[in-house]
């Protein structure tokens, strides 16, 4: 195993050069560059003093230019300032942007798995039942509604409808990271004032990523269920709590693995519409507005952040199905 998982990371290198390559193409394929969102609308701004910025940033050059000399800045560990913050980006990213997405991101993916695994194999071994039916058909409005309709209609409803119904005995922030409770009123009252501000984006960060589990799950365990082991198990007399939980959940989890791998760097970027919507400021706001204002630095390490997370991910992801499954061997 550790031969294989030696050549997949070297395998990485190539892919991420080529990824790299293909993310700088298209952010400089965008109409105008920070030159131009800088200078525009100021009448005091000549001609002469464009063409001197854009030469000082090296906007006069071709995108391949540009990029051979960001490659070679990015191999010797600079990934340029963020001209927004005017802070290094990897320092704006990692400080600033990365903890407070780990927040929202890493509950709703743990909370999100307890919830849909137990959902999926309640909803197989009842197949075509009542609540098997009722789940299916939750799953499917919660995976095909769009994100910033539902986060809409619960801003509306949690901010809005149920302050004004209970007196605001019931109410929570429309959006915002907290900070209405002073650090002096000890850490609980500041982590309960947190958890009110987390609270609405992560409920609807975690809804798509239930209803995906869960379906994924029920359609795994039915599979595995119409295997010949557990037919042979269950003819041995092995009591149905122990064939389910035993022989059938652990192989049914192969799928479910790959789920979760790719839904870790997945739910980063995937968090750039929740995090809009209620302003949690966090990678998916900042890659958002880095591309807003050409912060192209800010956009690259994002991106390539993502891309790194998924490839590793992945990797992780390919290793555990040995753990999981023991007739996959990477010998």
């Amino acid at each position: 195993m550790a031969t294989y998982a030696f050549r997949r990371v070297l395998q990485m290198i190539p892919l991420l050069l080529v990824i790299s390559l293909v993310i700088y193409l298209l952010t400089s394929l965008q109409p105008g560059d920070p030159v131009d969102q800088l200078t525009f609308g100021n009448p005091r701004i000549t001609p002469e003093d464009i063409a001197r910025l854009k030469a000082a940033y090296g906007l006069d050059q071709p995108w391949w230019t540009r990029y051979l000399f960001w490659l070679r800045q990015a191999l010797q560990g600079d990934l340029g300032f963020s001209r927004d913050f005017n802070i290094p980006a990897v320092q704006f990213i990692f400080q600033q942007r990365m903890p407070n997405t780990l927040l929202l991101t890493v509950p709703a993916l743990i909370l999100s798995t307890l919830i849909a695994v137990p959902l999926g194999i309640y909803s197989a071994i009842r197949q075509y039942s009542l609540p098997d039916y009722v789940l299916t058909f939750l799953s499917f409005v919660a995976f095909s509604a769009p994100v910033f309709w539902v986060g809409a209609m619960a801003l509306y409803f949690f901010a809005i409808f149920l302050p004004n119904a209970t007196g605001g005995v019931i109410s929570l922030p429309p959006g915002g990271l907290g900070g209405d409770v002073p650090p002096e009123a000890g850490w609980w009252a500041v982590a309960l004032d947190k958890l009110r501000y987390l609270a609405l984006p992560l409920m609807i960060l975690m809804l798509r990523e239930v209803a995906v589990t869960t379906r994924f799950m029920r359609a795994s365990m039915l599979e595995v269920m119409t295997q010949d082991f557990i037919r042979t198990a269950r003819a041995k007399g092995l009591p149905s709590r122990r064939v389910l939980y035993k022989h059938a959940l652990r192989n049914a989890l192969v799928p479910i693995l790959t789920i979760m791998g790719l839904s870790i760097p997945g739910l980063f970027g995937g968090a750039v519409i929740t995090e809009t919507v209620f302003s949690w400021p966090g990678m998916g706001k900042a890659i958002l507005d880095a591309l807003v204002s050409k912060d192209f630095n800010v956009v690259m390490v994002s991106l390539m952040l993502l891309s790194v997370l998924t490839v590793v991910f992945q990797l992780v992801t390919d290793l555990a199905y040995a753990v999981v499954d023991p007739r996959i061997r990477y010998s």
